[in-house]
């Protein structure tokens, strides 16, 4: 396994709330629930609709009822995960970013791994050490949102879904706290505005992790439409209202990250899971379930899947070169609960391009019929085609304290960022763009990356990068930019998240 952080779990970010059934099956017979680093099982749990000044709490929607599931760290779980598969012989590279598939006769062969020790302009250092190639009879991509070569497969082979890829972006925090929390909280609502012509869909969750931690983070669409929306900001302005107070009074921040997910469903997913050669799971796959915030589970059953799959085509008999040797991988995961999950709510995410109250009211519909009606279904665009607008939203986050609230780069000191100043940029943008596109950027990026540089006079300004700064959330390539792995080991250090 070729890992590009520091060590498993080092780029692993969620909320997260886990299902354990692909647990379960993973470890039937040796492990239990009980042996995973969980904080527990959810307790209670509550959902309320935010205004500025009040909380309305309201039942869950059947697709957030939480009873049975567990409360994880996911950088402590792909820690463990880890452990246990290099226990059962598994070869563990971390520092190890791949940059390219290797393909030829029609099949991927392998993968290239980036080089080390490069200046900023390209050139070799003294401690430079070249990419090795590394040859597999099955190539499995498990990269997770903005999968770099998940996306270059996915073109290479025409696999593309009915619908483009679109995701949201969440920023995270993790803080110890004087009283302890019994239930997960989930918001909807406010900070965010609930006209289609805004295009903001998103919301909050606050997890208890044991007795003396909290995560809480804000989640939004990025196909929002606002120059000044950031949210980073609005998750500082979150914070801020009576509700959150409560929970966070007395507390510390010791944790925070950033990470995009994805969200474009059952209509975006890939026509294939399978290339020769080469198989796809997990969230590079588009395995998510965004109306019940779940997709862990489905990324563990996948790669139970995929390896059913490549242990197959390995038999005695049989090459997994032969056309058609890695079809039984879709078979099965076509015909197992996550494909049915995600078929069921296939359109849920996209109605909220209609706004809050449209889109809720599809949405119930949906939920009470499991798909079946409205009796059509929805589209959805790209998170970069849409228009931009300007309105004065930046008015509305607060100055940062350091107590409750805070600035971005005291954040990505916090995220324990590893990469090097002199390494060359892996963030890939066009720097002369429209003023627009560069103060969207600037705002949108939870990790401070972007400034607008010199006015170009035309219209246009040049974009300052700081890609030493940047946390691989992904949300640039949503956006109109690219996000490719930099230098191996580079990165935030998530221990919490």
């Amino acid at each position: 396994m070729v890992e590009k952080g520091a060590r498993p779990g080092s780029h692993l970010l969620s909320g997260a709330v886990v299902d354990p059934r692909a647990l379960r099956r993973l470890f039937r017979g040796r492990l239990t629930i009980e042996d995973v680093p969980t904080y527990g099982p959810v307790e209670g749990e509550a959902v309320y609709l935010l205004t500025k000044s009040t909380a309305f709490r309201i039942p869950p929607p059947p697709t957030m009822r939480n009873h049975h599931n567990y409360v994880v760290s996911l950088a402590e779980l792909g820690r463990f995960l880890a452990e246990q598969a290099e226990s059962g012989g598994a070869a563990i590279l971390p520092e190890t970013d791949a940059q390219k598939l290797l393909v030829a006769d029609g099949r991927v062969q392998g993968i290239r791994t980036g080089d080390k020790g490069r200046g900023r302009d390209g050139q070799e250092l003294g401690n430079f050490e070249p990419g090795s190639d590394i040859a597999a009879r099955i190539t499995v991509l498990a990269e997770g949102t903005q999968g770099h070569l998940t996306g270059a497969a996915i073109s290479r082979f025409g696999l593309e879904g009915e619908n483009p890829q679109v995701w949201a972006l969440g920023v995270k925090e993790v803080w110890k706290v004087g009283k302890p929390l019994r239930h997960i909280v989930h918001t909807m609502g406010w900070p965010l505005r609930k006209r289609a012509r805004y295009g903001e869909f998103g919301g909050s969750f606050v997890y208890p992790m044991g007795e003396e931690m909290v995560s809480l983070g804000f989640v939004a669409g990025l196909e929002y439409r606002d120059v000044e929306f950031s949210v980073h900001d609005v998750l500082q302005e979150f914070k801020t209202h009576r509700l959150v107070r409560r929970i966070l009074a007395g507390g510390e921040r010791i944790g925070w990250g950033a990470k995009t997910i994805t969200e474009g469903g059952y209509h975006a997913l890939p026509t294939h899971f399978n290339a020769p050669g080469l198989l796809l799971a997990g969230e590079g796959a588009g395995l998510v379930n965004v109306p019940t915030l779940k997709g862990i589970h489905y990324a563990i059953e996948s790669g139970i899947l995929a390896a059913e799959a490549a242990f197959r085509a390995l038999q005695r008999g049989e090459s997994p070169s032969r056309a058609g040797a890695l079809a039984s991988y879709d078979e099965a995961l076509r015909s197992s609960y996550v494909t049915k999950d995600l078929y069921e709510v296939r359109n849920m995410r996209q109605v909220f391009d209609k706004g809050f109250f449209v889109g809720g009211a599809l949405a119930s519909a949906m939920t009470v019929t499991k798909g079946k009606l409205p009796p059509k279904e929805f589209g959805s665009e790209p998170n970069a085609s849409h228009a931009l607008i300007r309105t004065d939203r930046a008015e509305s986050y607060p100055a940062p304290d350091g107590k409750l609230t805070f600035d971005k780069l005291s954040s990505v000191f916090l995220s324990g960022n590893r990469t090097r100043d002199d390494q060359p940029s892996h963030i890939k943008v066009q720097r002369q763009v429209p003023r627009e596109l560069a103060e969207l950027w600037v705002r949108m990026c939870p990790a401070h990356v972007y400034e607008v540089g010199e006015d170009r006079g035309d219209g246009t300004v040049t974009v300052d990068v700081a890609p030493s700064n940047c946390v691989q959330c992904g949300a640039i390539t949503a956006k109109g930019g690219r996000l490719t792995p930099p230098e191996g080991g580079s990165g935030p250090e998530y221990t919490l998240t």
